[in-house]
Order: structure tokens, then sequence, then C-alpha cells
């Protein structure tokens, strides 16, 4: 591994140059650290452990990105969406991907009303705050690509008529790893469109112990009210985008993708040749976009590189393209993106 020509992490420093960075009000600072802890312990309520899940839909929440979760089944992927719904009283839509279903059945379609001579327009599922797409690799490309639209652009088309989708609106798509017959692979133009893509591994002994425990005690079928509104969600966005991002920690980020596109100068060459394709700019707007969400989340009002190495297999694992001989040696993309921040100076 060498350094050798790396794009160069500079210091971190104030800006200069008549900028200055943005001070959050300690109000705001207050007012957001209640509305996160509130969510948090609703959301821990229902769910056991997961820590890092959490961390990734409330920085999903928070930014107004999307979320891939891949996983075996069993692992709280539906309670978890709609624990997170249900926390800030938001309206929840849960649609199972299977290789029949339509673009219609997802973004809604034109229907013939017999009584009045005219066509009435129904909305799907999709229009709803949060969206749980179920096995999303077992839809058809066609379906797939349903999602695109609604996932970039906010809106749906339906009879050439664009319908906005509500505000806040924030998809969970799930993918299981371990079952590949009828399934369908997601484009790499969908899956650079997911803001993060979080790994479930199985609940420690413990914590499952405590999730049989809750469900004896009933815990996953009671009420609980809402802990945040729709319109604290709304204040935590607006809120995000004032966290100070330091010029030494864009360049950082900025490296690290850079490094994914040329890395036979900057890794070994073994791991280089695994590469097929680095990141587009799309992961350095993720970075700095998840890295503002974190550092609100932690107390903060300003931006650190541990946030950014905190991300950084969220972020990268589902925007790297491994090569053929990477993927039939079983190279798992977290060792060439551990490589790739280990081939840059910190700030």
């Amino acid at each position: 591994m060498t350094n050798a020509g790396a794009p160069v992490t500079t210091a971190h420093t104030a800006p200069t140059g008549g900028g200055s960075p943005h001070v959050l009000a300690p109000e705001d600072r207050a007012r957001a650290a209640g509305i996160l802890s509130a969510i948090s312990a609703s959301f821990e309520a229902k769910v056991v452990g997961q820590e890092n899940l959490r961390r990734s839909l409330l920085i999903a929440l928070i930014t107004g990105g999307h979320v891939l979760l891949e996983s075996v089944p069993g692992l709280a992927k539906t309670t978890a969406a709609q624990a997170l719904a249900d926390s800030v009283q938001a309206s929840f839509r849960r649609i199972q991907c299977t290789p029949d279903l339509l673009p219609s059945d997802i973004i809604g379609t034109q229907i013939f009303d017999y009584t009045k001579s005219t066509f009435e327009t129904q909305l799907g599922p999709v229009h709803a705050n949060f969206v749980l797409l179920d096995e999303i690799n077992r839809s058809s490309a066609k379906t797939q690509s349903a999602m695109l639209e609604a996932m970039q652009e906010h809106q749906t088309t339906i009879g050439g008529t664009m319908y906005p989708l509500p505000t806040p609106f924030f998809v969970l798509a799930t993918q299981n790893p371990i079952e590949q017959e009828g399934t369908y692979h997601l484009p790499e133009a969908q899956l650079d469109r997911f803001l993060l893509k979080e790994i479930l591994d199985y609940p420690a002994f413990a914590e499952e112990l405590e999730i049989i425990d809750r469900v004896d005690s009933g815990v996953f079928e009671s009420d609980t009210p809402p802990a945040a509104s729709i319109s604290d969600v709304l204040f935590l966005q607006k809120l995000v985008g004032d966290v100070y991002l330091d010029a030494s920690i864009k360049n950082y980020i900025v490296s690290a993708v850079y490094v994914t596109r040329h890395p036979d100068k900057y890794l070994t060459p073994e791991l280089a040749s695994c590469i097929e394709y680095g990141a587009s700019p799309r992961a350095s707007i993720a970075f700095a976009r998840a890295a503002r969400a974190l550092a609100l989340i932690e107390g903060r009002d300003h931006v650190i590189p541990e946030d950014v190495k905190v991300l950084r297999h969220v972020i990268l694992r589902h925007r790297i393209i491994l090569n053929f001989e990477a993927i039939a040696e079983n190279i798992r993309p977290e060792t060439l993106i551990d490589a790739v921040f280990a081939s840059i100076p910190s700030p």
C-alpha cells in the first residue's frame, strides 16, 4: 500500500476568506436533542439491540435519504420500519415485492368510474411518509424502475399527471442475501440512490432473551403515543444543513471517494485489482449529508473526521463495484473500504 500521490487532506482549521462556520442556536440544539432522544427511546422500546440500524434510520430520516437493508429473514426489519413511523406519527405502508408486482401496484393507477363516465386516480401505497419495500430484489426490473422517480424526485406520474409524495418521504428497502432464486439484480443506478446500505446480523444471546421477554409482555402489540410530530422531523431536516462541515473534512471525503476510482495508485495490487468501478459523486454528497446528520445526533454543531470514518461502510459498500474474481473469492467490500481509508491521512 502506498500513499504516493494520494490526495492531500489538510488539517482541521477555521475557514478563511471571510467565511464563518454555522453556529446552531443553543435552543435549536436543545430541541433537536430532545426530539432525537424521544424518537430513539420510542424505537428502542420495540427493537432490541440493532444500534447500527437505529443510527442509520435516524440519519436517513433527518437527511431525507433512503436505506437499503440486507439481512436474513426474522431480524426485525418490518418491526424497525413500523416502530420508526409510529414514533413520529407518520403514515406507513408495507409493499411485499413479488415477480408479478406491477408498477401501478406501487405508484397507483387510473380507474374508470362508470357512474360518472370519468377516470379517477387511485394513488398507490408509495404515497406515504414511510414505505417498506420488502424483498425489493424479487420485483422485476420494470417495477424497480417505478421507484426511481419516487426516490429521486419525490413524485409519481400517473396518466401524465404528477403527484407529489408526502413530506417527509422515507424508503426502507430490504433484500435477502441467502435466497437468489426468483430474484432480480438491483441495477447500480438504483443502488446509488440509497443513501445508506445497512447489513444486519443475528442478535446477541442476551438480546434474544430480551426479545422473547418483550414478546411475552405484549410490547409489540401495544399502542404507544408518538414521540415526535412531522413538524419535528421537518425541523431536524432543516437544522441539519446548518451543521458545520469544514473544508478539511470535505477534502477528506473527496479523497476517499477519489481513491476508489484510482485504486491502482494507492492500494496494493491484490486489493486494487478487486475494484471494477469506484464510487460516483453521489458518494461524496452522501458522506457530507450523513456526516452532518451524525454530528447532530451526537449533539455537535460540527462534523469531525470520526463521523466520516463511522459511516464509511454504510455509504460505500453498495457503491464500489467488485469484479468477478473478487466476488468469486468472496472478497468483502468492507475490506477494500478499510484499505481505502488507510491509504489517506485523516485531518
